[in-house]
């Protein structure tokens, strides 16, 4: 069976760009671990993987973005693929293929959607059947993000990443986002965030419409701008 072939076998998973609406930063864990509260949803435009049966884990990456992503053992897919075989007790064999559509290092979640749908395809293929508490575990320790993009829904998100809620039913809406091509990686950011933390906010169940949704969203804020566009002023530009 040739490459092409196999692929069109296996199991293809979306892995949409994840939008955080609003972005709280709450409180510090003792081991510097910053408490978030954001609400989450997830765009029609995002990264796809396609996985097939194979005699090794082999990943091969195409895309507009491809040439930017680094394909070494350390990419999240391929630690998410090693990870559900160990807990799977399964051999690490798999013909993955990305399709990076995508920016790398943008701020929507396209390193944590696509290992959540590696996690998600290869369970798939692999015929691993994990609880979901036991999956949403192996995906916080792959990342933050990982767990809320395994789910794929609209969500409350708390703690570091790993207290989910469904948001109540999200009006639908077009956004516009602007990607300057400037990496500033997270951890620097969070470093650089200084003041009192903010409150969680509180969701009022319903909107009334796309107006009321924009509203309530206008209270919020994202906690991360200003520390973001210190780190790299030509953020603020765009």
């Amino acid at each position: 069976m040739t490459g092409s072939a196999a692929l069109a076998a296996g199991t293809r998973q979306f892995a949409p760009a994840k939008i955080n609406l609003y972005l709280h930063v709450v409180g510090r864990r003792d081991d510097g671990y910053h408490l978030l509260d954001s609400l989450i949803a997830f765009a029609a435009v995002g990264d796809s993987v396609a996985v097939a049966a194979a005699d090794a884990l082999t990943l091969a990456v195409d895309g507009p973005f491809a040439a930017d992503l680094p394909t070494g053992d350390d990419n999240l897919v391929c630690r998410a693929a090693r990870a559900l075989a160990a807990a799977g007790n399964v051999p690490a064999r798999a013909a993955i293929h990305l399709t990076k559509r995508l920016p790398v290092a943008s701020g929507i979640g396209g390193g944590s959607a696509d290992a959540a749908a590696t996690l998600r395809a290869l369970a798939a293929l692999w015929r691993v059947e994990l609880t979901d508490r036991r999956m949403a575990g192996l995906a916080l320790d792959l990342g933050a993000d990982v767990p809320v993009c395994l789910a794929c829904e609209p969500a409350h998100v708390g703690g570091i990443g790993e207290q989910i809620a469904p948001a109540p039913a999200l009006p639908p809406v077009w956004l516009v986002l602007a990607n300057p091509g400037i990496d500033v990686p997270t951890p620097a950011v969070f470093k650089a965030r200084t003041g009192p933390f903010s409150t969680p906010a509180r969701s009022p169940g319903t909107w009334d419409g796309v107006g009321g949704f924009a509203a309530w969203l206008g209270e919020c804020d994202n906690d991360l701008t200003v520390p973001a566009v210190m780190l790299a002023p030509e953020i603020g530009d765009v």
